[in-house]
């Protein structure tokens, strides 16, 4: 890692150097302190890789704790792993920072690397710089030949599933901005909502299930409609999604709810698809899961529609979350 001047090196070997005491993976041939990483690629596995930017004030408000900062920067990119079925290994960490503040990167980089050894992964090189506070983080994962999973094998008849609750983390910016009154909602989900915008957890249980079973995936991150939108867009596709079935944060309105799940993003659950003889094995495996596991539409020949109480909802009209958007 380089980057910010005078400080530069004695802060990588503060924040993010690893001790001398770790052991190193042993596909790693030569990580932080050098111009680049060398990384011996295990035997028959091919090399997944994601990057993803969160700048402040657009990714995360102003207010955020550092250590939700560094810890959400990497999930988010575990989550992409995870949606292609590959097993998180290594990243690189790209950290711009308005000034060289040592409490902000200690908090940074206890959540970084918190996250880190929750998921498996090994920081093995980067960069620091002086700008407007911003983290880009690449994050690389191994598959079996040719077993990832891609956004474009839907197929009709194909059942959609989801992870987890849609809508928990837009709550949780909701709460935060205002825009939601926290007198209406119970302790116990304004908890959870806060965790799931801070602390999101990437669905590493899922990889194992969506090589053997998924023919499509995504992970949610800008909507359930617009990501969804996405998946049928690469797999030439439609699809019909049952409301009823829809694993929505129960404590808020009906109309809220959808709301928020269908455009808030944020959610880093995964969709995926599999076909319907896959369903006695999905739902026998869902019961050892830590997290909900739920069939909530089918896939079909074309249009995207909601059908909630006999009446079928275009799921065209809701946009989800633009980076160019005010």
């Amino acid at each position: 890692m380089t980057g910010v001047a005078g400080s530069e090196f004695s802060l990588i070997e503060t924040h993010f150097a690893r001790p001398a005491a770790i052991q190193p993976p042993r596909w790693l041939k030569l990580g932080i302190g050098d111009d680049a990483a060398v990384i011996e690629a295990p035997p028959n596995r091919q090399l997944v890789s994601t990057l993803d930017t969160l700048v402040e004030g657009r990714h995360f408000p102003e207010s955020t704790e550092a250590a939700s900062i560094g810890w959400k920067s990497l999930a988010v990119n575990v989550s992409d792993l995870v949606a292609m079925a590959a097993d998180p290994a290594h990243f690189l960490l790209s950290l711009t920072l308005p000034q060289d503040d040592e409490t902000w990167l200690a908090r940074f980089s206890d959540g970084l690397f918190r996250a880190a050894e929750a998921f498996g992964m090994t920081l093995v090189g980067g960069d620091t710089c002086r700008g407007p506070l911003s983290i880009s983080i690449q994050a690389n994962g191994w598959v079996p030949p040719d077993q990832f999973v891609t956004r474009l094998g839907a197929s009709p008849g194909d059942r959609i599933w989801l992870s987890g609750c849609v809508g928990e983390s837009a709550l949780g910016l909701a709460l935060l901005q205002g825009r939601i009154d926290p007198e209406k909602v119970d302790a116990a989900t304004t908890a959870r909502a806060y965790t799931a915008l801070n602390y999101p957890q990437p669905r590493t249980e899922l990889i194992g299930l969506l090589r053997r079973h998924a023919t499509a995936a995504i992970d949610i991150s800008d909507g359930l409609a617009a990501d969804l939108r996405h998946l049928l867009e690469q797999s030439g596709a439609g699809a019909v999604i049952d409301r009823s079935a829809l694993p929505l944060v129960d404590a808020l309105s009906p109309k809220q709810g959808l709301e928020l799940a269908l455009s808030g993003g944020d959610d880093y659950e995964i969709l995926f698809t599999a076909p319907p003889v896959a369903d006695d094995a999905l739902r026998e495996a869902a019961l050892e899961l830590p997290f909900d596991l739920s069939a909530i539409g089918r896939i079909t020949e074309s249009g995207c529609w909601l059908v909630a109480d006999g009446e079928r909802i275009d799921l065209n009209d809701y946009r989800g979350y633009d980076h160019f958007s005010d």
